[in-house]
């Protein structure tokens, strides 16, 4: 199989996916469990594509769990990405050091 047909299948899922709401849903959507169902549709996805990429990430459970720990203080505080993405790396690394 050559390269262009995966990238075909792909599109073809990724219009599909986009375009299948569209088509039935026409009307506003009136009931609220099923707005209030859909708005956190995007935050369950993302939580649930990354949290397994953290803790595959490194070799040892214990830094990543001291890294996601840095990045959920941080973020609640409200402080800016790069700042919350810096500490959780230098706290996985530091509790690489100290384990090691």
């Amino acid at each position: 199989m050559s390269i262009a047909f995966y990238i075909a299948v792909m599109a073809v899922t990724t219009y599909l996916i986009r375009m299948i709401p569209f088509t039935f849903f026409r009307k506003k959507i009136k009931s609220r469990f099923l707005r209030s169902f859909l708005h956190y549709i995007p935050y369950a996805v993302l939580s649930a594509m990354t949290f397994p990429a953290i803790f595959y990430s490194t070799d040892n459970g214990w830094t990543a769990a001291v890294g996601t720990a840095a990045a959920l203080v941080l973020a609640y505080l409200g402080l800016p990405l790069i700042a919350v993405a810096g500490a959780a790396s230098l706290g996985a690394f530091i509790t690489w050091l100290i384990i090691k």
